[in-house]
């Protein structure tokens, strides 16, 4: 029998030839409309909008038409609002809910609020629980309550029961399509009722086992049903320890938990412990991106930073983390100033200034994303802070002193001995600092119940600059080389 060939029920049987590893179903679309960092070609985005201009309907539906759903999403955000609008207005049956779901919330919101209430309740019906909450979420609640009210009754109440749980939890992220069986029954029962499909989700990984008041008591792998015979009691195949998440958990807190115990999918609990959901991995990817994505944003002070973020907000946003740090700063200008006459003896001193700040802020950098990675990860807790904080104290020692050594050798060669002496004793105490700065100030905010990542690097700067000048002019004045 050729390699080709399988053997099913007694009958050969040829499976087709399967697709290169990494191919797209179409490789002419791709050569057309996808560049090889699978993103759509400009070419391709310029033909669109001229059609767009010209009014061909017809050319630019054509154009379109052979997109992925994601693709037609990505289409869309790379126009202005205006075209935006045209462009989905000419294309309407292509923008179903897949398209819907995939479209950035910035552009999803703004699309969402230009349509009538009866049509988004007809897209909100055709997407799974949680992406029909991410529809609605964020739009005004007045919009909320006329789209809700075109929907069916049984789609609203799981909506609103969703919309009830606090943002970013499990309960508002959840699929509330899942499979779940009594465990009294036989392996051939569960098979004979996954065949029925009655009311079965399009994918699912696991069959939860619950016992009469709905609260999980087992999982059981699809592959497991599989190879297992008929009449083997489910609750002798089903694995009884497993991975609860309550329904209130945090997502961050959830991705945490796939990502210890390895979990594909996962049953979500109410405060009474019975079964109300599922999360799954691909929750899990989106849930990791946006955590990643967020932190770094909020370590900078940017806000949200999305490109498609409105202006004002935008604004709104980073403006105040900018006042901040111009208040900040204002204390590391008092400590020069109070020096101001010792640098107007050695001008030196206000070459190397500069140097010993942008040393020390690198330094508070690093060790600041170090910490605030150990928080997100639970990887820094109670238990190991000391050590954590030793730690990061002897890596900034060991950093301080070969930095030192650099500066301190240049300063005497350019300068004087005494110079380099006290820049690189400066330098040394400021980067020592920097370490120290670096994982108090972020356990702190986490201390207090504040996210570490949002105003960690404005206060971590004030702390190396302050203490960076502090250092250095005060070892110079007190070493004699000014007065």
């Amino acid at each position: 029998m050729a390699e080709d060939e399988r053997t099913l029920d007694g009958e050969d049987t040829v499976l087709a030839d399967a697709p290169e590893e990494g191919a797209r179903p179409d490789d002419r679309i791709d050569d057309e409309r996808m560049d090889e960092e699978n993103t759509l070609k400009r070419e391709f985005v310029r033909s669109v909008e001229d059609a767009l201009e010209a009014g061909a309907s017809g050319e630019l539906y054509d154009l379109v038409e052979p997109l992925h759903p994601a693709d037609v999403a990505d289409l869309l955000e790379l126009f202005e609002r205006e075209d935006r609008h045209r462009l989905a207005t000419e294309i309407t049956d292509l923008m179903t809910s897949e398209v819907v779901a995939e479209l950035n919330d910035y552009v999803r919101e703004e699309m969402m609020e230009a349509l009538p209430a009866d049509a988004v309740a007809q897209i909100a019906e055709q997407l799974e629980t949680d992406d029909a909450v991410q529809l609605i979420e964020d739009l005004d609640e007045d919009d909320q309550k006329a789209i809700l009210a075109e929907l069916d009754p049984e789609d609203r109440i799981a909506i609103q029961t969703a919309l009830s749980y606090p943002e970013e939890t499990a309960g508002r992220l959840m699929s509330r399509e899942f499979v779940a069986v009594p465990e009294h029954i036989t392996v051939g029962d569960l098979i004979d009722f996954l065949r029925d499909g009655r009311d079965l989700p399009e994918d699912f990984f696991e069959v939860f086992v619950v016992d009469q008041r709905l609260h999980p008591v087992g999982t059981c792998q699809l592959s497991w049903v599989l190879r297992t015979p008929r009449d083997v009691a489910l609750g002798d195949v089903m694995k009884r320890d497993q991975t609860l998440i309550p329904a209130e958990l945090d997502q961050e807190e959830v991705a945490l938990m796939f990502q210890k115990y390895g979990l594909i999918s996962a049953a979500v609990v109410d405060d009474d412990g019975r079964l109300v959901g599922q999360m799954t991995v691909d929750d899990i990817v989106h849930i990791i991106s946006e955590e990643a994505g967020e932190d770094a944003l909020l370590m900078s002070g940017a806000g949200e930073g999305d490109i498609n973020e409105p202006i004002r907000e935008a604004y709104s946003s980073r403006v105040r983390w900018l006042v901040a740090n111009l208040g900040t700063a204002l204390v590391a200008s008092l400590i020069i100033a109070a020096f101001g006459a010792a640098i107007e003896q050695l001008v030196a001193l206000a070459v190397l200034m500069p140097i010993v700040a942008s040393i020390g802020g690198n330094a508070g950098t690093q060790t600041m994303a170090v910490t605030v990675r150990a928080i997100a990860m639970n990887q820094l807790t109670r238990s190991n802070t000391g050590r954590i904080l030793m730690r990061e104290l002897r890596v900034a020692a060991l950093n301080g002193v070969t930095i030192a050594v650099l500066v301190g050798l240049a300063t005497a060669v350019i300068f004087s001995p005494m110079l380099g002496a006290v820049i690189a004793a400066a330098m040394v105490v400021n980067v020592i600092t920097a370490g120290l700065a670096g994982v108090l100030v972020p356990v702190a905010f986490d201390r207090l119940d504040q996210d570490p990542a949002v105003a960690s690097s404005v206060f971590v700067t004030m702390i190396t600059d302050s203490m960076g000048f502090f250092a250095f002019l005060g070892l110079a004045v007190a070493s004699g080389i000014v007065g």
